[in-house]
């Protein structure tokens, strides 16, 4: 190959613009060309096409977002569309395409794929961190961190005046980002998708907590899912109570800011073995990190669904006091 694409699609999360670097150095140290894709798979379709070497993405390692944009495309999700794509792809003579980005950016590259026999590798960029086949996704590590900052200073308030609180965080229908949060946080409890909230169960323990002298406690609820919705589920628990409580939804603060180190180096590995994995003629497949090695997993093991770990979930019930 001698000139590849890259695209950012879906939702941004921290360490987008550090794959982006990777993956131009990457292929500049091979001397292979780079086409950045502006406005995600809607720039495909509309063929915004941009020029990139080593010296166009000096300087963005640090920052968050994306410098290529990304935007949802209706356009892309039918075939006509993706046809579309492909030829603006073959005209810009792109052999094959990165891909950055999380479940819905993998499910339109092979579709893609499929439909035009371009070669698609992925790199796992979400802070839901729910792809099969990586430790964790880029952006997770940042996301929970932001989360748990936000923790500790919701916790100082709380603590003040002997308050509840209900955190909302991000996650969609995955759960790791109120567990990882949970613990590192210190959390009361974790409602995550996967387990019914049970508000009656949830005030016991929250009772409990306080008459163990406990000055304040956290409840951490995962967005998405069938489970109720945080406002509802802290209606509910506190239902008949005396408890001071408060919500708090942290929503989108938990996808700016820059990323952290196990962000920024995750996403040089992982930008890194992608341009390698597409050179090599690898197509449909997601490169991560699994136990400490790198991997290349199919598309289709990627998405077929992850679950937050139970041992780390009895860990947070046996330390939750």
């Amino acid at each position: 190959m001698k000139r590849i694409a890259v695209v950012t699609s879906g939702a941004d999360a921290p360490g987008m613009n550090a794959v982006i670097r990777a993956v131009v150095r990457s292929a500049d140290a091979v001397d292979v060309a780079v086409c950045g894709i502006m406005h995600g798979f809607a720039g495909l379709v509309a063929e915004k096409f941009i020029d990139l070497d080593a010296r166009a993405v000096s300087g963005i390692l640090h920052l968050g977002g994306t410098m290529l944009g990304s935007r949802t495309s209706a356009e892309f999700e039918t075939e006509e569309g993706r046809a579309q794509a492909a030829a603006n792809l073959r005209a810009a003579g792109c052999e094959g395409l990165i891909v950055i980005g999380g479940d819905g950016s993998l499910r339109g590259a092979g579709d893609l794929s499929l439909e035009s026999g371009i070669g698609v590798v992925a790199i796992p960029v979400t802070i839901h961190n729910d792809l099969v086949g990586t430790d964790f996704s880029i952006g997770f590590d940042t996301a929970v961190n932001t989360a748990t900052d936000a923790m500790d200073r919701i916790r100082d308030t709380a603590e003040s005046h002997r308050r509840l609180f209900f955190i909302e965080v991000l996650g969609r229908w995955s759960g790791w980002q109120a567990l990882y949060s949970g613990v590192a946080g210190g959390a009361t409890e974790v409602v995550v998708p996967q387990q019914d909230p049970d508000p009656d169960g949830l005030r016991e323990r929250i009772q409990a907590s306080f008459a163990l002298g406990k000055r304040y406690c956290l409840v951490v609820v995962a967005e998405g899912g069938e489970q109720r919705s945080v406002y509802e589920l802290a209606e509910q628990t506190t239902r008949g109570t005396d408890f001071d409580s408060r919500v708090t939804s942290l929503g989108h603060i938990q996808r700016g800011g820059k990323p952290l180190m196990r962000d920024r180096v995750l996403a040089a590995v992982l930008g890194d073995e992608a341009t390698k994995a597409l050179l090599e003629g690898a197509d449909q497949v997601m490169v991560g990190v699994r136990n400490g090695d790198l991997v290349r997993v199919s598309f289709e093991e990627a998405l077929s669904g992850r679950r937050v770990p139970e041992a780390l979930m009895t860990v947070m019930g046996r330390l939750a006091r």
